[in-house]
């Protein structure tokens, strides 16, 4: 064993760091808190959770324009154009799978501040791009980036268990809001500019917010006490209990990693179907990254004088459809059950992409489109929150950053059955038949996770997350 050959001076060079990181530990969770601490952290934590859902969707609330400048010559397909340039970034997703575990290891803090000011530099890159390269580099970073989400697992260990989906979805709904700033500035920005320089303007604003909020978490915010506790049970084994756990093959002593996390996920059943269900619910996803097009081709079918006003109008009243299903989710959550609030989302997001398809393309008030639409992207994402935090509540803690992580490689097989199908739909079809193709993906996909879900997962409401251990569904 590797361990074993160790000389004495490196297992004293060992125990002496070990104890100077115990000492660190003892430290922080000795800090007394500020008052009104909490009510900081869930306002520190909405403003990065803005930045990331402002750099989830920014692209997606432009996307004709940025589609129009970078591929003028390709006409009615540009659509499809950016969609696979934008699925040629996607790869740096998981290259951010293998960044994303070391937070298992390392605390909660320091990936909270790195990664919100690596979305925000990468917003800050589109911003200042001029040309298709630069973009494809913003690209690369976003989506390096945004699926960290170390904000959710942040407020998930800092939240009492019986109020924790309440919070987080208030915290969204705060986040939400956000949003609306982008068709807003789109609106002012793109009038005043023009197309090929407006829309990256809209870039700059939340970018500067990320930058200034990663500065203010890192004076401000604390270490997640599960964390802390977590690190501080395991570095208070013994020397003969550490060489047993640094030798052992058992996933659930590890202390992170994605290896680990993933032969944990695959020996117990709650996990394993969790894994399973996030695949199916995302063969829908196309429909969720290109709402805009959506709405603007439906406007332009229904005769409406201008289509482009009509959408922009919309996706104003956006945000706040998005913010109410997600606000609802959480209520649900906690009010009766995971499962039954991911029925509930599942029912109101087709119900909302069904709305503002039809509408649109039968000249619909734009306000009312744009807030059907909302429900549908949030309620869409509520459906993957809901199966984050029950994945969050099935894990224990020195594997659930881990287990998070771990959760998008097999999700990557319902984003590749999507992205594929539908870039090629959009490529041959053009853009004005993006919705029926995303509807037929988005209605079986639903449905066989929603199966998948009642039949194999267990119930999360109100598990402790500082005591489980993943076994409970066993």
């Amino acid at each position: 064993m590797k361990t074993a050959q160790m000389t004495p001076e490196k297992i004293a060079k060992q125990q002496l760091k070990r104890e100077k990181e115990l000492s660190r530990w003892e430290k922080e969770r000795a800090k007394p808190k500020r008052n009104l601490y909490f009510i900081y952290l869930v306002f520190i934590i909405a403003l990065i959770y803005a930045t990331d859902e402002i750099a989830s969707q920014i692209g997606m609330l432009m996307k004709s324009e940025i589609a129009a400048d970078l591929f003028a010559k390709h006409g009615d397909s540009s659509v499809g154009m950016l969609d696979l340039v934008s699925a040629l970034a996607i790869p740096f997703q998981a290259v951010g799978l293998l960044y994303r575990p070391l937070a298992d290891r390392w605390g909660r803090k320091k990936f909270l501040i790195i990664n919100t000011f690596g979305m925000s530099l990468a917003l800050l890159v589109i911003f200042l791009s001029n040309n298709l390269v630069l973009y494809f580099l913003g690209a690369c970073l976003v989506q390096f980036f945004i699926p960290h989400d170390m904000h959710v697992v942040y407020i998930m260990e800092s939240s009492p268990s019986k109020h924790r989906a309440r919070i987080y979805s208030v915290i969204k709904f705060f986040a939400n809001m956000g949003v609306m700033l982008v068709p807003l500035l789109r609106r002012w920005l793109i009038s005043a500019a023009g197309d090929s320089y407006g829309w990256r303007m809209v870039y700059f604003i939340p970018a500067l917010v990320g930058l200034v909020v990663s500065f203010v978490a890192l004076l401000g915010a604390r270490e997640t006490p599960s964390f802390v506790e977590s690190r501080l049970s395991f570095l208070r084994m013994s020397e003969e209990e550490r060489l047993a756990l640094e030798n052992s093959k058992r996933a659930e002593s590890k202390q992170g990693g994605l290896i680990p996390a993933l032969k944990f996920a695959v020996s117990h059943k709650q996990l394993r179907w969790l894994y399973v269900v996030s695949a199916l619910a995302n063969i829908g996803f196309y429909a969720s990254i290109n709402f805009e097009p959506i709405l603007t081709y439906g406007y332009e079918g229904s005769g409406i004088a201008s289509p482009a006003d009509a959408a922009t109008t919309a996706l104003v009243l956006f945000p706040i459809g998005s913010a109410i299903a997600q606000v609802l989710m959480g209520f649900i959550s906690d009010w009766k059950g995971r499962k039954t609030a991911a029925i509930i989302t599942a029912f109101n997001c087709l119900v909302g992409f069904l709305g503002f398809t039809i509408g649109a393309k039968n000249g619909l008030n734009p306000s009312v489109a744009g807030f059907l639409c909302g429900v549908f992207v949030g309620s869409y994402y509520s459906i993957n929150d809901v199966l984050i935090m029950m994945i969050g509540e099935s894990a224990p803690t020195n594997l659930r950053s881990s287990a998070i992580s771990a959760q998008y490689i097999v999700t990557a097989v319902g984003y590749g059955i999507s992205l594929g199908v539908g870039t090629v739909c959009a490529i041959k079809l053009g853009n004005s038949l993006i919705g029926t193709a995303t509807l037929c993906m988005l209605v079986p996909g639903f449905v066989s996770a929603l199966i998948v879900l009642f039949r194999n997962v267990g119930e999360t409401k109100g598990i402790n997350m500082d005591t489980v251990t993943g076994t409970e569904w066993d």
